[in-house]
């Protein structure tokens, strides 16, 4: 009884693939023209829609004075390989720091403007009852002659 759950060996494998191949060979010799046209064109055609393989490079590994292991590339462009990217992280930050720190001197600087400016001097603000006035609004009995006095004008 056959054991197929054995595993071949790479030498048993490589000599299978090439009896097989040899066989294969032997028995195209003897196929008709027809028949040996389609298996080439779809052979062709089976190859030009096969995936690439990927290859990969063995680069040398060394241990360094240090001791730290190193590919043997230069070390200086493998250290500025991660540096860039942080050294623009801390100078972006940086700078978002300073356009909101102008942003808000600025905001700060218009309200003072306006407190200056206007015609109601900075004091009365920091006053309760005149807060209390600007939330309610003007008193109804004022306010009708504060019109008349506005429409006599």
């Amino acid at each position: 009884m056959k054991h197929f759950d054995d595993q071949l060996t790479e030498t048993q494998a490589d000599q299978f693939g090439r009896a097989s191949a040899a066989l294969l060979s032997q028995g195209a010799h003897s196929l008709p023209a027809g028949i040996k046209d389609r298996l080439h064109a779809a052979r062709m055609k089976a190859l030009s829609v096969r995936k690439t393989e990927k290859v990969f490079a063995n680069k040398p590994v060394f241990a360094g004075a240090a001791g730290n292991w190193s590919s043997g590339s230069n070390g200086m462009w493998d250290m500025f390989g991660w540096i860039a990217p942080l050294a623009v992280l801390v100078f972006g930050l940086i700078g978002i720091a300073h356009w909101q720190n102008d942003s808000r001197i600025n905001d700060i600087a218009e309200v003072d403007a306006a407190l200056l400016s206007d015609d109601v001097p900075p004091d009365a603000y920091a006053d309760n009852g005149f807060l209390a006035f600007l939330k309610n609004g003007p008193l109804s009995d004022s306010g009708d002659s504060a019109t008349d006095s506005v429409q006599s004008k």
